[in-house]
This record gives C-alpha cells, sequence and structure tokens, in this order.
C-alpha cells in the first residue's frame, strides 16, 4: 500500500474510535403515542393540584436505537422554564433494564403496587416520588416539557426513591452514552 492510503485508513480508524459512539447515537429515538413533538401536553398527563385539574397520567413512551454498551435507562421529564431559577423536576425514573425499551401508560403511579411500574422513581420537585404532570403558573406563558430517555453504561445507580433530581443528574450526566429526548409544551 501506498503511504497515502495507509494514512487515509489510519485516519479512518482514528475518526471511528472519536465519533463511533456518538454517531449511534443519532440514531436514538424517544416517541409516544399520547405526545407530538414540538406539540401540547394533553389534559390527561397534567397535574392534578397547584390550581391544576389534569388526571395525572403519565403517558405511554418507547425508545429505540440506543448506542451498542448500553446497560440500562433512566427517564426524566424536566420543565427549564419554571420561574425557580432551578427548572422543575416533573418525573424521575432510573435503573430502568436495558432489555426494557417501554414504559407503559401511567408508569408513573407512586403506589409501589402499580403493575406498570418499572425501575426506581425518585423525588421531584413536587416533593414526592412518581410522575407530577405539567402544571405552570397562570399566566407565565407556555413551558416547555422535556422528557429524556438516558442510554447508561452502568446497570443501575446506588441511588434511592429520595434521591433529587439534581443528584440523579450527576450521576445520569456521569454515566450517559447517549439521550434522546420528546419536547411538548403547555400554559394557562
Amino acid at each position: 500500500m501506498k503511504q497515502k492510503e495507509l494514512k487515509q485508513i489510519g485516519m479512518s480508524v482514528v475518526l471511528s474510535l472519536i465519533v463511533g459512539p456518538w454517531a449511534s447515537a443519532a440514531d436514538f429515538t424517544l416517541t409516544s403515542p399520547q405526545l407530538t413533538p414540538g406539540g401540547k401536553m394533553q389534559q390527561e398527563q397534567l397535574f392534578k393540584g397547584f390550581g391544576c385539574n389534569g388526571e395525572n397520567i403519565s403517558p405511554e413512551l418507547h425508545w429505540q436505537g440506543e448506542p451498542s454498551g448500553t446497560r440500562s435507562f433512566a427517564l426524566t421529564m424536566y420543565d427549564p422554564d419554571a420561574p425557580t431559577g432551578s427548572g422543575w423536576w416533573h418525573w424521575i425514573v432510573f435503573n430502568i433494564p436495558a432489555e426494557r425499551h417501554k414504559l407503559e401508560k401511567n408508569s408513573g403511579g407512586a403506589s409501589p403496587t402499580s403493575k406498570n411500574r418499572v425501575g426506581i422513581q425518585s423525588r421531584t420537585d413536587f416533593g414526592s416520588t412518581g410522575y407530577g404532570g405539567a402544571c405552570p403558573p397562570a399566566g407565565h406563558g407556555a413551558h416547555r416539557y422535556q422528557f429524556r430517555i438516558w442510554a447508561l453504561d452502568t446497570p443501575h445507580l446506588e441511588l434511592d426513591d429520595q434521591a433529587s433530581g439534581a443528584m440523579v443528574g450527576y450521576f445520569l450526566n456521569q454515566h450517559a452514552l447517549a439521550q434522546a429526548e420528546l419536547t411538548v409544551s403547555y400554559g394557562r
């Protein structure tokens, strides 16, 4: 082989090592039969309380295309527009087994006997575990609700159901191989 060909092969190998893990991350997707990307949060997914009269039912979620090496998943729902200075954690689920690619509708029920429950649901900014639907302050405009699935390089996080969103987020960022997001909005 000529030196130029060897150089091109060498560059291809180096690029595949650098870009390889992130290239597959582009195929990682999160979808929901109840939510349309860029659409509006449905009444069923709104919080019941704090002046909101929703049903507080978590949506069904599906994901696929995670990178190789994924050993577990975590799911978060976050409102970056909440008037708190630090956003608002609405739902946090981690230690979802790697072979799992779906959360059933109402998997976010706080009851430990919920038949759809999977993984560990930790404390949200509502002060309890489980799904807490959208409920922005009246007149504050539309807020974004970011559902995010995290592909992790560890089979489990050493945290319990009392871990805060910030604590879970710290560990998610340490172990993330890839993320996929589905964002919807709601205002009242």
